[in-house]
């Protein structure tokens, strides 16, 4: 751990976790680890060693974001990073976005084996695939503070659908109408039962 320059928290060991597996890994190896979302951007210790991994070492490969609610007992979203120390794409690293790929079963969220292979087939072709994968140079990554939140490099925004603000003007007026017609049949019931109504009718 030494080479590091600084030690994961005793309160967040993950990092501790990733270091020892990257440490036992053989150089032609590759390993793949399920983390909480937060080993991606807290920063202090843990923003120092993801830093060192990526721009000393070298050896993060890819990160997958996985849905939310697929392990029983914890309910939060979780990632996959895959690590190599002796990687064919030295200069980028790949982005897969897959938390919204799965079934919902019950309380539970289940990901198939096609939402698996999916994610086999992105991390494969290594390619930018809209709202879903995206790879990001070196660079990049470096001017996000080694910050892997996945949002910053998959963009999944969904834009919503204009509104045409003269139909809902002509839908606003069509409203007010029946309802100065329904509060004039109203006033007529109110007069033959001998009542005011509980409102000013238009025009009286």
């Amino acid at each position: 751990f030494s080479v590091y320059g600084k030690l994961a928290p005793s309160s967040k060991a993950d990092m501790a976790f990733v270091q020892h597996m990257v440490y036992q890994l053989a150089d032609d190896g590759t390993m793949a680890v399920v983390l909480p979302h937060g080993v991606l951007f807290r920063g202090a210790a843990e923003g120092h060693i993801r830093q060192y991994l990526i721009e000393q070492m070298n050896c993060l490969d890819a990160v997958i974001g996985l849905p939310a609610n697929i392990f029983y007992g914890t309910s939060i979203p979780t990632c996959v990073l895959v690590f190599k120390k002796c990687r064919r794409n030295p200069n980028d690293i790949l982005f897969i976005d897959a938390s919204q790929h799965f079934d919902k079963v019950k309380t539970q969220n289940i990901i198939r084996p096609t939402h698996i292979q999916k994610i086999v087939d992105a991390y494969l072709a290594r390619t930018n695939e809209d709202k879903y994968s995206a790879v990001a140079s070196l660079e990049a990554i470096k001017s996000n503070d080694y910050n892997l939140n996945i949002p910053r490099y998959v963009d999944t925004f969904e834009a919503e659908d204009a509104i045409d603000l003269n139909t809902i003007v002509e839908q606003l007026k069509a409203l007010d109408q029946q309802s100065q017609q329904t509060d004039e049949t109203i006033a007529v019931f109110c007069q033959e039962l001998g009542i005011a109504p509980p409102f000013a009718v238009a025009g009286k």
